[in-house]
């Protein structure tokens, strides 16, 4: 019988031959020990080579993330060479997502709810075309727990849950749905301290930081201004969060060949700077022709809607848009972002914006 076990440690083939296990994972380590042994210079050159070649945009991506699954030199090797990003404008690794976005440009992405499971997915978009299906980044199901909503955000489309190894934090409301919370499942700074949540066992994944105890960490807060009188206009927030001032990896980082494998390591697992990113809705300006309120889109938003938004810093330059969220089609909105925000904070503000706020409108 094809693929059964005869006994511990066997695997029975089609023409009765017997495949030791243990054999197969010693030549697998061996592998693995062959490529370790390269030189950590000779990696950073081949993977150099393999994103020069083409490499820059998803889905040729894959290729640079392939040359960190290599091994474990391999992945700290590239973890130095691959720009965050803030420095180059691409998103690689897992760890990107809560990294701040570019300065000079926005990151394009799009978000698609599914109303019927209250489940919606952020991707990165690839092309300027509305019909692009993107490189999916995060996804979150919305649910209620008592009398709060809450989003949970995970990396894992499949698997939407607080218990799984793909959850990356949460969102939660107030009880009127004008106030939330952020919640990152890793500490953003060195002593942060957990929020008081019945759920204990959080985020697993080891690729970012095993030694980092996985918990619900506040990083910021949005909220909506109530309109008790009912007077014309759009919605008002107000943004409050914890962001990065300086990346893990830039363009200034050591090069392989300057530091030891326990450098490197010490490089991932080190905390960036956390400074507070304070941000307000741009005001629109009433159109008398259109009897309606607008923003300048640049033709990302395509559809009128109370949900549609701009935010901008509180302090220096209100012309910039930090994150502009609208949208172009039943269920299909726009998302771009810049530094100082993150992808993951980013969506997590744009999530606030789905629901009937009664109070705001």
């Amino acid at each position: 019988m094809s693929g059964a076990r005869d006994k511990p440690g066997t695997i029975s083939g089609d023409d009765d031959s017997i495949v030791e296990v243990d054999s197969v994972k010693e030549e697998l380590e061996e592998q693995e020990e062959t490529w370790s042994r390269l030189l950590p210079e000779l990696v950073a050159e081949v993977v150099r080579r393999v994103e020069s070649g083409g490499a820059e945009r998803w889905p040729r991506r894959r290729d640079v993330v392939a040359c960190a699954c290599v091994c474990r030199r391999w992945r700290d090797v590239t973890q130095s060479v691959v720009r965050s990003p803030l420095s180059c404008g691409h998103i690689t690794f897992p760890s990107s997502l809560k990294q701040p976005g570019p300065k000079d440009s926005p990151m394009q992405c799009f978000i698609k709810r599914n109303k019927k499971n209250s489940t919606f997915f952020l991707y990165l978009g690839l092309t300027q075309s509305f019909a692009d299906k993107g490189k999916f980044l995060l996804a979150a199901r919305r649910y209620r727990n008592r009398a709060h909503i809450e989003y949970a955000i995970s990396t894992d489309p499949e698997d939407l849950f607080q218990e799984s190894n793909s959850y990356v934090g949460k969102l939660r409301s107030d009880f009127l749905g004008t106030k939330y919370q952020i919640y990152d499942s890793q500490a953003p700074y060195a002593g942060a301290k957990a929020s008081n949540s019945r759920s204990t066992r959080r985020f697993g994944s080891k690729r970012i930081s095993p030694q980092v105890p996985s918990a619900n960490y506040e990083t910021g807060h949005a909220h909506y201004k109530f309109n008790l009188l009912k007077s014309r206009g759009p919605r008002r927030m107000h943004c409050t969060l914890q962001s990065p001032i300086s990346s893990s990896f830039t363009e200034q980082d050591p090069q392989p060949s300057d530091r030891n494998e326990d450098d490197a390591t010490k490089l991932v697992m080190n905390k960036p700077q956390i400074g507070t990113v304070v941000l307000k809705n741009k005001a629109p300006r009433w159109h008398e022709h259109l009897q309606c309120w607008c923003l300048n889109f640049h033709g990302r938003v395509t559809v009128a809607s109370v949900k549609n938004f701009q935010l901008v810093s509180t302090e220096g330059d209100e012309e910039t848009v930090i994150l502009q969220f609208g949208k172009v089609g039943d269920d299909m909105f726009t998302m771009d972002y810049r530094h100082p925000l993150s992808a993951f904070q980013a969506f997590a503000i744009c999530l606030t914006s789905f629901g009937t706020k009664l109070a705001c409108e």
